[in-house]
């Protein structure tokens, strides 16, 4: 078993809001080392919720979009929970992707320079509220892990390459890696003793982020050119088998976690040894939905 707990990524689904409260004091119980709430529902609403059940464990967002409410009012919702939590919770923020701002009818400009005003202006405002938590910025290329180091107080990826992270890193000073600059990464992750029906369930779990653009360079950057190209004419095509027969197991398994209960558990180390702060495990099942991959990481992590 590893010796260095992950943290979990929870969201709350519609209909099941009580029992997700009710499973995040379970996998603080359980001694997992964090809780983040993707973008997906109410994140903030779901952290506050966390901040009452539990009395230890860190949580946060990963990530809460910036387009979606003013840095103003974001940041009052920030200095509260960070005050009722003691501590305890770190605000992710992060520019989402393109198609999520289309559909919300924003008008943008330039990612970096939205996110160095949105969290100037949070810190600015908080001033007279007490004061923010850590600010952590999603981060996948270059130019936005260096403005992590800039003006936040951390970094965190969804879906990274473990082999790429050495890159990455090397990007954040010796001074702010040795002191509190926080490093974590969401890892889709499936848990089944068929390690192939294991990466077919994570290949659909990343199906949506091949094909946004922005990805598949950062992947052809980690040195997956060849199956991001042919993706790219998959998509261009519309053939879905296509898509799927293009994302090689040395990709997947790259950036997912995939098989068994002990290969997960190395795997959680190798995160852990690339220089991850924090392993975000986002579970999903070959047999069931969320209570059935949550069983089977309980039974992982037990």
């Amino acid at each position: 078993m590893t010796e260095r707990m992950p943290a979990v990524s929870l969201a709350a689904v519609p209909g099941r809001r009580a029992q997700t409260v009710e499973l995040a004091a379970e996998i603080e119980q359980r001694g997992f080392s964090g809780l983040y709430c993707p973008s997906f529902g109410d994140a903030m609403g779901l952290c506050l919720s966390i901040a009452h059940a539990t009395n230890t464990i860190e949580f946060g967002t990963s990530i809460q979009p910036i387009y979606l409410q003013h840095p103003v009012a974001l940041a009052t919702s920030a200095s509260y929970l960070h005050e009722i939590a003691d501590g305890r919770f770190r605000l992710g923020v992060g520019v989402t992707h393109g198609p999520v701002i289309k559909r919300l009818g924003v008008e943008t400009g330039k990612p970096l320079s939205d996110m160095r005003e949105y969290v100037t202006t949070m810190r600015e405002a908080s001033e007279q509220m007490g004061g923010l938590p850590d600010v952590v910025l999603a981060a996948l290329r270059d130019k936005m892990v260096e403005l992590s180091v800039e003006v936040g107080d951390g970094a965190v990826w969804a879906n990274a390459s473990r082999s790429r992270m050495e890159h990455s890193l090397d990007l954040v000073p010796d001074d702010r890696r040795s002191s509190d600059f926080w490093i974590g990464n969401m890892i889709p992750t499936v848990i089944d003793e068929d390690i192939e029906a294991a990466r077919a369930r994570n290949r659909k779990t990343l199906q949506g982020y091949v094909a946004l653009p922005n990805y598949r360079n950062y992947w052809i950057d980690a040195g997956y050119e060849a199956e991001m190209e042919a993706v790219a004419t998959a998509l261009a095509a519309r053939d879905k088998d296509a898509v799927f027969a293009a994302m090689s197991d040395a990709w997947l398994d790259d950036c997912t976690l995939s098989g068994s209960a002990d290969r997960v558990r190395d795997g959680v180390e190798a995160w852990f040894d690339a220089g991850v702060t924090a392993p975000i495990l986002v579970p999903s099942s070959t047999s069931g939905g969320q209570v059935k991959a949550f069983a089977e990481l309980f039974d992982t992590f037990g």
